[in-house]
């Protein structure tokens, strides 16, 4: 997706080397599969490509504005640009503000293992959605933490068997990747989807 400024796949249509970001169907498909279909507030942990994902994704599931969370702000030039080519608008806050937002319908942490583990002691909120993108440790601190007060808590290994799907669909030209085999594939190999999340 030329929108976000990331590419995962690239793959030869008419000569050409095409590139696409399987991420952001991946993270889109895993929160449709959880059921959530439409997102009025969101607040997205990190500032880096894989938000750019998020906000791709947030934006397609209607979210207008998103709440950013930068562990550093000298660091979201990059994003800005992505979000405004995304067309979603984009309120910056430092990492010191954090537990102020986690309340949001929606908080997507788009961080690396182990950077989000600080916050799980400030996690209060309950009957919201927390997507965690990461797959291994799994479950995070931070969805133990959202599991507890009762919040949804989706794990990143969908949104990995999600985008898999859709490079298979790229590079191969089928219409539709063996999801249900790549899902058992992932789940022998990493362990089960929720992990009690």
């Amino acid at each position: 997706m030329k929108a976000t400024g990331t590419a995962n796949t690239v793959t030869v249509r008419g000569g050409r080397l095409l590139g696409e970001n399987t991420d952001v169907d991946g993270m889109l498909q895993a929160l449709l599969e959880a059921g959530i279909t439409r997102v009025e507030s969101a607040c997205v942990l990190g500032a880096g490509a894989t938000a750019a994902t998020a906000l791709a994704a947030l934006h397609t599931l209607g979210c207008r504005e998103a709440t950013v969370i930068a562990r550093d702000m000298a660091r979201t030039r990059e994003l800005t640009g992505a979000a405004e080519r995304i067309g979603i608008g984009v309120r910056f806050r430092p990492w010191a503000e954090a537990s102020r937002h986690l309340t949001a319908s929606l908080v997507v942490s788009a961080l690396p293992p182990g950077a989000a583990d600080p916050l799980a002691a400030l996690w209060s909120a309950a009957g919201n959605t927390l997507l965690d993108v990461v797959y291994r440790p799994w479950p995070t601190p931070l969805a133990q933490s959202a599991i507890r007060p009762g919040s949804t808590v989706i794990g990143g290994l969908p949104m990995l068997i999600h985008q898999a799907a859709r490079q298979v669909e790229l590079q191969t030209g089928y219409t539709q990747a063996p999801l249900s085999a790549m899902r058992t594939a992932a789940e022998d190999a990493l362990g089960p989807l929720t992990s009690g999340a």
